[in-house]
């Protein structure tokens, strides 16, 4: 199997598991756990999850155990896109190929689904802590807390609207793509790696490996925002012109954003590949920046 069918099969065994640690629809206020359910359910990658638990196994961990963080982090990261979407954000009427979420449940559902997810998955996380607490579990609910939160991926996308419609540099704009992106797979990379015991170096291998396929992933996006279509991406394309965003594209060019990509990705996939288990994530990195959607 090539890796977008590998990819693929474990997407699919990430959404059986989500199934099992989302609230279920017939509790009481029903709306809100169908707003939930619609967002998680429409589509993605499972991007996080997967490298996340393929961390945690390449690293020779039980990735039984670290299930619930792989489905909190999905979680986290759906939450963010709700509210990425939202009209004072990027004002996207798609997500996915669907309706975004505030076009299918109005604007204050869509705000409080995103919530929903951001918190039950803040439980998902202290519940595997109770049951099994111990300096592995913490840690990893610490690093994915940490690449969501004001030191990771809200900081970036702050400074992302707060930039629009300004010049900035290449320093902030690394800053953006570092965090608004980079930090949740770095979050999830270490997860992984913490819950499989890994020694202090290869956490650490683990999050220089996220950054540079975080900000590589991040110019790839942008890049198929001016490249590609409703159609093929699933949501609108020109949104980061339409809302005067900046972007390495719109810095550089698309031919010399697209050597950066090269450059990180195989940086990332170098560090991938000292681990003897390490070909699946060298190559998702290579799908991952090679995509058309």
């Amino acid at each position: 199997m090539n890796c977008k069918e590998v990819l693929n099969i474990k997407a699919k065994e990430i959404d059986g598991y989500l199934e099992q640690y989302l609230p279920k629809q017939k509790e009481y206020p029903s709306e809100i756990f169908e707003a939930m359910r619609y967002s998680i359910f429409a589509g993605g990658k499972r991007l996080r999850p997967v490298l996340l638990l393929s961390t945690c196994e390449m690293l020779g961990g039980n990735s039984k155990e670290a299930i619930p963080f792989a489905c909190a982090i999905e979680m986290i990261h759906t939450y963010s896109l709700i509210h990425d979407d939202l009209p004072a954000m990027d004002n996207d009427d798609y997500r996915r190929g669907k309706l975004t979420s505030h076009k299918k449940f109005g604007e204050a559902l869509a705000i409080l689904a995103g919530d929903g997810l951001l918190h039950h998955a803040m439980e998902i996380m202290a519940n595997a802590c109770v049951e099994n607490c111990s300096e592995k579990t913490v840690k990893a609910m610490q690093a994915i807390a940490q690449g969501a939160g004001v030191y990771g991926m809200l900081s970036g996308q702050v400074v992302d609207v707060l930039s629009e419609g300004k010049e900035i540099d290449e320093k902030t704009m690394y800053f953006i793509h570092k965090n608004k992106t980079a930090a949740m797979l770095q979050g999830a990379l270490k997860a992984g790696a913490i819950l499989a015991g890994a020694t202090k170096q290869q956490v650490e291998m683990m999050e220089q490996a996220g950054e540079k396929l975080g900000v590589a992933f991040q110019i790839a996006d942008d890049v198929l925002d001016i490249t590609s279509s409703l159609e093929e991406l699933g949501k609108p394309v020109h949104s980061d012109e339409k809302n005067e965003k900046n972007t390495y594209v719109t810095i550089y060019g698309i031919e010399k954003s697209k050597e950066m990509i090269q450059n990180l990705s195989q940086e990332a996939i170098c560090i991938f590949k000292t681990f003897s288990k390490g070909t699946f994530l060298a190559e998702l990195t290579q799908y991952l920046i090679d995509r058309k959607s």
